[in-house]
């Protein structure tokens, strides 16, 4: 079996993803924490950052998954490609066990689902106080499928790490199917279909919180004291006859 190596650049754009990925995570965090609590008005912009983050961790994931399907159209008898960017920042994770090239394909997979996931949680943690809207359903719906996603991303990725000869899952039939054309095509598609609905959800969630944005962005206004009454006074004001007077 080969040794995986990489260039600095390749090892320094590793580190970068995953210290994404563990800022990331940290905000999320941090917005649980405090949501807990009084309204911090800062919590609308930390998860406003934390979703974004998402959406361009996701389109850089999502593109690596539609070039293997493509590759494996042209190709389907071949080994499962991965584009150069895929492959250089897979050797730069890969220097973590550098005498099992896979696991650095299977940390960067891992790291590119989690990075996604924090951008969904991001998404219900922005709609705590927006219990209603339909952003918070969707991106409830998001977290569950694509908690499983990572799930399984995690499995994968422990599998080769304690030493198992192949990845252990359910996208490699928990390690049944043989090395060949019928255990890449299986992986291929398995992770496709489950990116490409995942990532449905999470712009159907994005298209409901940019219509809902005025709603969910009131949850963060600070309570201001007799502000309820003053509210109800200039209401009366514009219209008397529904106070009675």
């Amino acid at each position: 079996m080969g040794m995986t190596t990489a260039s600095a650049l390749e090892s320094a754009g590793a580190a970068g993803l995953v210290l994404w990925a563990v800022a990331m995570w940290a905000a999320v965090g941090v917005l649980a924490y405090a949501n807990r609590g009084p309204v911090r008005p800062w919590g609308y912009r930390l998860s406003v950052a934390v979703i974004g983050l998402g959406i361009i961790g996701q389109l850089g994931h999502i593109q690596e998954h539609i070039a293997q399907v493509a590759y494996w159209v042209a190709h389907p008898n071949e080994k499962a490609w991965m584009t150069p960017l895929g492959t250089g920042l897979a050797s730069g994770l890969g220097q973590v066990a550098p005498d099992t090239p896979s696991l650095g394909m299977e940390i960067l997979h891992l790291t590119g689902n989690f990075i996604f996931l924090a951008g969904l949680v991001g998404v219900v943690l922005i709609t705590r106080r927006a219990l209603a809207t339909k952003a918070r359903k969707w991106g409830r719906m998001g977290v569950l499928m694509q908690g499983i996603h990572g799930i399984e991303h995690l499995v994968l990725t422990l599998s080769v790490a304690l030493g198992a000869s192949q990845a252990i899952g359910l996208s490699t039939w928990f390690g049944l199917l043989d090395p060949g054309p019928g255990l890449w095509t299986y992986r291929i598609w398995w992770h496709f279909v489950a990116n490409v609905v995942g990532s449905v959800i999470f712009a159907v969630a994005l298209y409901h919180l940019l219509r809902e944005r005025r709603q969910v962005a009131a949850g963060y206004r600070p309570h201001v004291p007799g502000q309820r009454a003053a509210d109800a006074a200039a209401a009366d004001l514009r219209h008397p006859a529904a106070s009675g007077g």
